[in-house]
């Protein structure tokens, strides 16, 4: 399987042909939807969802999200299935099981709102906008470094608690070059402590799972 970063929270996954993109919201580059037959989108926040590039969309595609995504996207030609936590499903060649229901606290004024991780062919986990104990092995963790709602120390726990063979930095670009790479450099450290490896992955490039 092939990851490609599509900027700040959006990934493409390409395997035998066969493309699947995550949470490609205003933030991402480019045109990542191009070529996709599925797309997995976590919750309805503006750096991962764009309601308005899928109603571009032809009728061919596939959105498997929550609940408040869909409701937002009741007039698009793609067809929308509803997920929830525990929920299993096959598209675009790829197995795919949700984790989790809720979006990680912001403030205490602001409501919680829903938030579905996804884990792709028991390989690639993508928790979304939550630090999801996701109680499966999880070779490969898309990792948020930088967000309103996390601290670093918050994502060194979950890095010990899920203890994946590699994790790849994402939801990092509201940080500059030089917040990047001390994110980098914190994510490598921790994979020296756990001999594993995990580190930042730059917009636009790849890596290939063995």
């Amino acid at each position: 399987m092939k990851l490609t970063k599509l900027g700040h929270a959006c990934w493409r996954l390409e395997k035998d042909g066969s493309t699947l993109v995550i949470d490609p919201g205003t933030l991402s580059v480019g045109s990542p939807l191009d070529g996709a037959a599925a797309v997995l989108i976590t919750h309805e926040h503006f750096d991962h969802f764009d309601a308005e590039q899928l109603r571009k969309a032809g009728p061919g595609l596939e959105v498997w999200t929550c609940q408040a995504v869909a409701d937002q996207l009741g007039d698009i030609p793609a067809k929308v299935q509803v997920v929830r936590d525990g929920d299993t499903f096959s598209t675009a060649g790829f197995s795919v099981k949700a984790i989790g229901e809720w979006h990680a606290l912001i403030r205490p004024d602001i409501p919680i709102g829903q938030n579905v991780g996804f884990l792709v062919d028991e390989e690639v986990f993508y928790p979304g906008d939550a630090l999801t104990p996701p109680a499966v092995e999880i070779p490969t963790l898309l990792a948020p470094t930088n967000a309103p709602w996390l601290k670093l120390s918050e994502l060194i726990e979950y890095l010990r608690l899920v203890r994946p063979a590699r994790a790849y930095s994402t939801h990092d670009g509201l940080v500059n070059e030089i917040g990047q790479k001390l994110y980098g450099n914190w994510l490598e450290m921790e994979g020296e402590t756990q001999k594993a490896e995990f580190r930042h992955i730059s917009v636009g490039d790849s890596v290939e799972l063995p």
